[in-house]
Parts: structure tokens; C-alpha cells; sequence
């Protein structure tokens, strides 16, 4: 936490050193004024005149008045800066798991990344913004509350003596007792968090096998946990006012007792008990913020812990010192023995995979369900590193350009057809921000997609909702590919990107695309036997190993594996 504030509060330091001035004003000018009053009512008390107690009281006044002004400008400065930092400290988050591979994201989960961009930079946030009113308020009122106090009459002293143990007694065995408490508090807020996010995004899956009333019931019990922590966190800080308060009222009451005695054996006045109980309210005062701070410090500095936590993180796919920059990309993709295991995996996802796909070629991967073949494209694209083996594009090895680069040769389109809040025309410039209407329309037509959005009345302005739920999965899958054309790459990817379409759309589609695939590399990943069985190239996928290579033809010939397959479909009526 601490490296948090010096690494963002550098950069502001006028606006720090201000905060300080007029912090520091306003505990001197509240030190200042119990003894300005004290002096009013000795003075007033021994004169008896009305004149000299309405100047004193002017003069009251007025520093009352700077004393607020002082109050108003240091809370300007300390919400400023306390706001300041966390627009700087979610910037910074943002960046860094941005830059993350798949690998960072699953290790954190999806839930956990999004609870520490908000939940946990807010407790730092709001930490530092109460923070900045203690940090030099208290202990100057604690200081000088003391030091006034014992000028006012140094016999009642004793009293803080008995006091001040007590309150720093009550703080320690509470903040003790809240401290694990927080961390619990903020795991069990990623859980419920996690728990919200997977019902909502599957929610049709939930309705589809009747599951509500199971998730209903795990909602329960994730809620149940963190009402049960934040019960307990609530309970031990509702505890602290009540004793802090009854503290102080003991403390006025034996003040007022004893102080009562001493006006009466005359060695002190009445203006200075009035100054002793207004300091003594400093400094119990003083130390309920210190007390506060004490309770909010940790559960900052679990939610400061957690956020350096993923800054600190360092991407396991990072750029080279000195990279490969591609000066007439080709898009050749070579896999020499390659295999790779998932971390934590206890058998590879994939074993000894090599293969070749030059320009102007259509390389397709089959095979049942977990036998690698998203794997391989997420490889190629060097989202994950290779186990063993090399995979290069253009004769370089991946790991030698710098990833960003890399990526700005493939045109991707995702297993998951996901589109982002905002227009038609907004997503595809995903591929290309300077695109003009032309381009779009011409994507949009080669991926089947011109028709339903031209009976929009908003065309190319047509609203995307958040995943683009207001298309269906074949028309989300076709914006997709639009997008993936709009970019002009070298290396064409489709995951699975065909499955939502009916039999006629994929083969206009898959005749639409060959022009422009004539000059780039195309893999095709696909479960149905009709989306592949025209490439160059057919890869069969099974436990993670090439099972047979080869056409459509030769593979049913030679291939036990794509028979079965082929058969299957042929069944079902899915091969044509």
C-alpha cells in the first residue's frame, strides 16, 4: 500500500504540499481556539465587562471562520488526490491485464480480475481519502491537545495518564481481531462474484436442464459466506463507537469531578476546565480517528495486496529483446514436433504435432471434442508458449516477434462468437479503424451477413447489444468473420466458426471467402465433415496426436478415425 502511494502521490506534489498546509492549519486553529475561549471566559469572568467579551468573541469568530475555510480547501485537495489515485491505480490495473496472456487470466479467474478493479481499488481509495485528514490532523491534535492541556493545569494530568492506555487498549484487541476477518471478507467477494458471473453468462444452459433451484441454492451459500463475514467485520466495528463514546463520557464526567474540586479549592478557573475538556476531546478525538484508520488500514492493505498482486505479474508471453519485425509477411505456418501441456495438466494436449500451411492454402483440423485442435490455433497465435517443438511463421520462430506484431498477421475469428456493445460498423473496425463504408459492406457481403443488416433500419449503425445477444449465434458468427476480413491478414484462422451455420450459408460462405483467401494461409478448425472436406488439407485430431493426414478422399479411404466420423454425420444427414 505504502508503494502505492509513493508511486502515484510523486507526481502531485504541489498539490500534496497544499493538502499539508492547510491540514495543518486547521488542527493548529482547532488547537487554538479552546485557549482563546478559556481566556474569554477568565477574562469576562474577572472583568465583568460585556465589551471586552464581545471582542474576544469576534476574535473567536474569525479564526472559526478561517478554520473552516482551511477545513473546506483541505477536503478539496484530499478528494482530488484520493480520486486522482484511483482513476491512476485503475489505469495501471487495466494496462496490466490487458497485456495478459490466457494463462494470467485463468490463474486469476475472470471474477477475481474484475472484484480487484473495483471493489479493492475502492478500499484503497477510500483509504487514502480518510487517510489524508488523519495522517497529519491527528497527531498534531493529539500533541498539542496534550502539551494545551497540561498549560491549562498540569494537575489534572493524571487523568490522560489513566484515559489514553484505555482507548489504545480497545483499539488493539479490536483491529486485532478484524484483521483476518478482511482478507476472508474480500475471497469470499471473489467467489460470490464468480458465482454471479458464470449464472448470468449461462443462464440459457441453467433454464435448459432445469438447474435454477441448484444455482439458487449455490448462490445462497456463496452469499450466505459473505454475509457471515461482513455480520462479524460489522459486529466488532459497531462495538468501537459505543466504547469509544462511553470512554469519553466517563472521561468528561471524571474531568468535570475533579476539575469541579479544584475550582472550588480555587487553583483553577473556570475558562481553563472548559479549555481542559474541550483539548481532552481533541485527543480522544485524535485517537477514534487513529482507531478508524486502524480499522480500515488493514483491509486496505489486503485490497492493496491483492491489486499489486496482479501489477506485478508479469505476462509469460513477452517480447524479445531484439524482435523480428516483418517486413513482407507471407504467412507461412510450420508445427516441427510440437506438444504442449496446460499448466497443472497431468497429460499433454497435444504430442509430436508437425504440419505446414503455405499462402493460397486451406489446412483443416477435425476431430472430437478435446482432441487439441483449438490448442493448436492458440499456439500458432502464441497465446500459450509450446511445451516442446517449435512453431514458426515466415521460417521465425514465434517467440522471436514481438507479440503484438505477431498478431497483426492473423485474422481470428473465435470459437466464441463475441461481439462488443456498440454499432455494426464499431465492431468490424475492430479489424480496421480507418475503414470506410465500402470496405465494410464489401465484408459484410462476403461473410453472408449484408442481408440481415441492410433490413436494419440503422444499417452499418445497427446497435450491438453487450456479446451482440440481439443477433442470433449464425448472425454473431458471420460479424465475426466479417470483422477477421476486415483486417486483410496473412494467416486466416476460424475456430469452429461455421457451427451455427445452416448447410447453404456455410458453402456460399466458404466459396465467398477463396478470392480472398488466394494470397493467405487458412486453418480451419471444425466438427463437421461438409466445412472441411474441400481443403487442400485435412489434419485428424485424436488424444492430442495427428491420427491421418491427407484430402477428403484418401482420409476415407486410410483413415479409421475420419471414417468413423464421416459415417456418423452421414447418418445424421450433416454430410451432403
Amino acid at each position: 500500500m505504502f508503494r502505492i502511494m509513493t508511486r502515484y502521490l510523486r507526481a502531485y506534489k504541489g498539490q500534496v504540499a497544499a493538502l499539508m498546509v492547510f491540514q495543518i492549519a486547521q488542527a493548529l486553529l482547532a488547537l487554538y481556539l479552546p485557549n482563546l475561549n478559556a481566556d474569554i471566559i477568565n477574562r469576562g469572568v474577572a472583568s465583568g465587562s460585556s465589551a471586552e467579551i464581545y471582542r474576544y468573541g469576534a476574535i473567536m469568530l474569525g479564526f472559526s471562520v478561517l478554520q473552516i475555510i482551511a477545513a473546506i480547501v483541505a477536503t478539496y485537495f484530499s478528494s482530488r488526490l484520493a480520486m486522482r489515485l484511483g482513476y491512476e491505480v485503475r489505469r495501471d490495473y487495466f494496462r496490466a491485464v490487458e497485456g495478459f496472456s490466457l494463462q494470467e487470466v485463468e490463474r486469476f479467474s475472470a471474477g477475481s480480475l474484475i472484484t480487484r478493479a473495483t471493489n479493492d481499488v475502492q478500499q484503497v481509495q477510500m483509504m487514502f481519502y480518510q487517510g489524508f485528514a488523519v495522517i497529519l490532523q491527528a497527531p498534531i491534535m493529539f500533541v498539542g491537545g496534550i502539551a494545551l492541556a497540561v498549560r491549562q493545569d498540569a494537575t489534572l494530568t493524571w487523568l490522560l495518564v489513566v484515559i489514553i492506555p484505555v482507548v489504545l487498549v480497545v483499539a488493539l484487541l479490536l483491529m486485532g481481531r478484524m484483521r483476518p476477518l478482511f482478507g476472508q471478507l474480500q475471497e469470499r467477494l471473489d467467489n460470490l462474484n464468480r458465482i454471479v458471473r458464470e449464472q448470468i453468462t449461462g443462464v440459457r444452459v441453467i433454464r435448459a436442464f432445469t438447474r435454477e433451484r441448484t444455482e439458487a441454492e449455490r448462490f445462497g451459500r456463496g452469499n450466505a459466506a459473505l454475509r457471515d463475514t461482513m455480520v462479524g467485520v460489522g459486529r466488532l466495528m459497531s462495538l468501537m463507537m459505543p466504547l469509544m463514546m462511553f470512554i469519553i463520557n466517563c472521561s468528561n464526567i471524571a474531568i468535570m469531578w475533579f476539575g469541579g474540586l479544584r475550582i472550588d479549592a480555587g487553583g483553577m478557573q473556570i475558562g481553563s476546565l472548559q479549555a481542559f475538556i474541550q483539548y481532552l476531546m481533541m485527543i480522544l478525538m485524535s485517537l477514534m480517528m487513529a482507531a478508524m484508520m486502524s480499522v480500515m488500514i488493514p483491509r486496505a492493505m489486503v485490497s492493496a495486496r491483492r491489486i499489486n498482486e496482479v501489477c506485478d505479474t508479469t505476462s509469460s508471453i513477452t517480447a524479445p529483446e531484439h524482435p523480428y519485425h516483418p517486413t513482407d509477411p507471407r504467412g507461412v505456418v510450420e508445427f516441427r514436433h510440437v506438444s504442449f501441456r496446460y499448466p497443472g495438466a497431468e497429460e499433454p494436449v497435444l504430442d509430436d504435432v508437425s504440419f505446414t500451411v503455405r499462402p493460397g492454402r486451406t489446412l483443416a483440423i477435425i476431430g472430437s471434442t478435446g482432441s487439441g485442435k483449438s490448442t493448436i490455433i492458440r499456439l500458432a497465435q502464441r497465446m500459450f508458449d509450446a511445451t516442446q517443438g517449435q512453431i514458426l511463421v515466415d521460417g521465425h520462430d514465434v517467440r522471436d516477434y514481438d507479440p503484438h506484431e505477431l498478431a497483426a498477421l492473423f485474422g481470428t475469428v473465435p470459437q466464441k462468437a463475441l461481439l462488443f456493445s456498440g454499432t455494426v460498423a464499431s465492431n468490424l473496425r475492430f479489424g480496421d479503424r480507418s475503414a470506410d463504408e465500402a470496405a465494410m459492406w464489401r465484408a459484410l457481403r462476403i461473410a453472408q451477413s449484408d442481408g440481415f443488416v441492410r433490413e436494419h433500419p440503422d444499417g452499418l449503425d445497427a446497435p450491438v447489444a453487450q456479446g451482440g445477444t440481439n443477433f442470433s449465434g449464425g448472425q454473431r458468427q458471420r460479424l465475426c468473420i466479417a470483422r477477421a476480413i476486415m483486417r486483410d491478414p496473412r494467416i486466416f484462422t476460424f475456430d469452429d466458426s461455421f457451427s451455427a451455420l445452416d448447410f447453404a450459408t456455410d458453402r456460399a460462405l466458404r466459396e465467398a471467402l477463396r478470392p480472398i483467401t488466394r494470397d493467405a494461409a487458412v486453418i480451419i478448425v471444425a466438427q463437421r465433415i461438409s466445412t472441411v472436406m474441400d481443403a487442400d488439407e485435412i489434419i485428424v485430431m485424436d488424444n492430442g496426436r495427428i491420427a491421418g493426414r491427407g484430402r477428403h478422399e484418401e482420409l476415407l479411404r486410410d483413415c479409421a478415425t475420419y471414417r468413423e466420423i464421416a459415417d456418423s454425420q452421414l447418418r445424421n444427414g450433416e454430410v451432403d
